[in-house]
């Protein structure tokens, strides 16, 4: 609400900060490439915040209400963050204790590589739908699918779009997972009429991204010889041991989060779990890791430790080994916080200082029919994710500003819901400095500018939603076969 002292954003206060921010990320990519995200990107966010800062300013907005805005903005994040960290220090003793190199191993064995980029999206999906998180998904089976996309030689890009396609799947119609229970509760929707509703776009979608994946995997992987893949077989049982009892802390973690354990805790304990497999089976390994002259308790203490922080570093001599299996810790991880910290920053200063608001406000003389109405919301629930550089933002202040809208037009709240999914959810992996895309470059090893074109299912959810709007196919309505005195009545009690 605007105070008597301030003065509401014109339509060019809000966009001039995004035309910069945009010119300056293009012009990261053109100078820096993939090291976009390494510096550029969160420098562009910064100075476009100081814009948006100088902007509120001059319409009335004081340095303390922006401040706090920013510290708000930026506390919305810290679960996301400590997530990461918790990640990094899973990566790495999962690499140690040789459970990645166990899940390599097993998939060199069973997945056929003219069928690896379907299989990838379809496991994960399906772990996904039993969990409720792409997060947790991406860390654990999708890191052990980008090894093996290395050893079949298949593309790390298209192998991190059947991943994300198929974690955001599983994901959106899990009654386990967060974005999908707060669409609904934003929304006014009950969760499982969510979730049915949801399956008019979200199914035939992911029907047609396993399809792509399907001939982009005859077309594009070529033959591996047997000789190649038993060669990385072999190396790897060179370096770890290989047990189908490594698998141990994959299950902990799968059934934590099955079970809704936070994230947090759940990856953390099976960091953990990880490194008590490590010390249990890989005591050769450690040894060689750890300095010379430590006795064995010493030795496991330290190399633990290291890893936990600083992530594997192997030196075998066989170099492709070397490059597939070192990484991780929480170090790893920071540069990604650097980033999700300086876009929040922005997003945060944008909503503070009303230009966020400005920028839906201007779309909503485009929403005169229930087909533009549900476009409009999936794009404003894109756009918010582009410049809030967070998903939860992009629901919640989608949701609450269209809701309304919605009751008015006497549409349910099920077209609501399914809108910010679509808008909301699915396209925050797509963003490289929104935290979901941020996250899955730190995860996945891909730039989301290489991977983003092909996560089909995440460009083809919100493209077959706003296709449904525009037919009307499944749009629900309110009080439909109301006599109007009764539609009043409806409309008074659902008002309450």
């Amino acid at each position: 609400m605007i105070t008597k002292n301030k003065k509401s954003a014109s339509l060019f206060d809000a966009l001039l900060p995004i035309t910069v921010l945009l010119t300056l990320l293009a012009m990261a990519v053109y100078f820096f490439g993939d090291d976009s995200s390494s510096g550029p990107n969160q420098i562009g966010l910064i100075l476009c915040g100081g814009i948006a800062c100088l902007i509120g300013l001059k319409n009335g907005y004081s340095r303390k209400e922006i401040e706090d805005g920013i510290v708000k903005g930026v506390s919305l994040t810290l679960g996301a963050i400590l997530i990461l960290l918790a990640v990094g220090s899973l990566i790495g003793t999962w690499l140690l204790a040789g459970t990645v190199p166990t899940m390599i191993y097993f998939g060199l064995q069973i997945i056929d590589p003219q069928y690896f980029y379907v299989s990838c999206a379809i496991l994960c999906a399906l772990v996904a739908l039993c969990i409720g998180s792409s997060w947790t998904v991406a860390a654990t089976i999708g890191v052990a699918l980008m090894g093996v996309s290395s050893g079949l030689g298949a593309s790390a890009p298209i192998t991190a779009g059947a991943i994300i396609s198929g974690a955001y799947f599983g994901d959106k119609l899990s009654p386990l997972s967060d974005t999908t229970n707060l669409a609904a509760a934003v929304s006014g929707t009950e969760l499982f009429a969510h979730i049915k509703n949801m399956l008019w776009s979200t199914v035939p979608s992911f029907f047609l991204a396993l399809s792509v994946f399907f001939f982009l995997g005859l077309n594009n992987v070529e033959p591996v010889s047997n000789n190649q893949v038993n060669q990385l077989m072999t190396s790897l049982e060179n370096e770890f041991y290989i047990s189908g009892l490594l698998l141990f802390p994959l299950i902990v973690t799968l059934l934590l989060a099955m079970k809704k354990i936070p994230a947090f805790p759940a990856i953390g304990i099976g960091a953990l779990v990880g490194a008590a497999c490590a010390i249990i089976f890989q005591q050769e390994l450690i040894l060689n890791y750890a300095t010379e002259g430590l006795s064995a308790l010493e030795a496991n203490i330290m190399v633990i430790w290291q890893v936990m922080f600083a992530g594997v570093s192997l030196n075998t001599g066989n170099e492709a080994v070397d490059d597939l299996l070192s990484g991780g810790g929480m170090a790893s991880m920071l540069n990604t916080i650097w980033l999700i910290i300086s876009a929040m920053v922005f997003g945060s200063i944008m909503e503070t200082v009303g230009l966020l608001q400005r920028v839906v406000e201007s779309l909503f003389h485009l929403t005169k029919k229930a087909g533009s109405l549900i476009s409009t919301t999936i794009v404003t629930a894109f756009g918010i994710n582009c410049i809030s550089a967070d998903q939860y933002i992009a629901i919640v202040m989608t949701g609450r500003m269209y809701k309304d809208t919605y009751k008015e037009r006497e549409l349910a709240p099920e077209n609501l819901s399914r809108a910010l999914e679509d808008g909301g959810t699915v396209t925050s992996a797509l963003i490289p400095w929104n935290t979901c895309g941020a996250y899955m470059q730190s995860v996945l090893l891909v730039n989301p500018l290489e991977y983003a074109v092909f996560c089909f299912f995440n460009w083809l959810s919100p493209l077959i939603g706003i296709s449904c709007a525009f037919a009307g196919f499944k749009v629900k309505r309110l009080f439909v076969g109301v006599n109007d005195s009764n539609r009043k009545l409806a409309k008074e009690s659902l008002d309450k």
